[in-house]
């Protein structure tokens, strides 16, 4: 079942929670944005998601259903730049999210921009403490993201 696409092509610069990460990755663009793409495989390397699935193939409009945190997440995707961007979103528990992924080559590897912003009653009731868990859960995300990409473009060449 597809939700209705509820995000734009940004984030929301007036949400009152915002944050942007950055990692480089020692692996081929395409093993990190394979492993994006995947949703169905997050629970496998990202130990925070419990589980994720896409419905449908990875493309605009197509939701997926995942759980981190003890949220009950329903996002959509709302842009698909095949190995450069994406842009997801959409509620949860009263917060709405989205989130963009940004990937650029970089000498050897890929260096992996995302931002996301959340807007929403229980965001603006507590945002100290969901800015920092946010910040915490987009670097956890990121540094499992590098492990994996690794892990996978080292046992490729092999």
């Amino acid at each position: 079942m597809n939700v209705p696409l509820t995000t734009t092509l940004d984030i929301d610069h007036d949400a009152p929670v915002i944050s942007r990460e950055e990692i480089t990755i020692d692996a081929p663009g395409d093993v990190v944005w394979n492993l994006h793409t995947d949703i169905n495989s997050w629970p496998s390397w990202r130990p925070d998601v419990n589980r994720a699935q896409l419905v449908g193939p990875f493309a605009v409009g197509t939701a997926f259903h995942w759980q981190t945190a003890g949220l009950d997440i329903t996002s959509t995707i709302a842009q698909v730049v095949t190995g450069s961007r994406t842009i997801w979103g959409g509620p949860a528990s009263g917060i709405d999210g989205v989130h963009i992924w940004e990937f650029t080559p970089h000498d050897n590897g890929t260096v992996v921009r995302t931002t996301e912003s959340w807007n929403g009653d229980p965001v603006r009731a507590n945002v100290t403490a969901l800015q920092s868990a946010l910040d915490a859960s987009l670097q956890v995300w990121l540094r499992n993201l590098r492990d994996e990409a690794v892990r996978r473009a080292h046992t490729d060449a092999m």
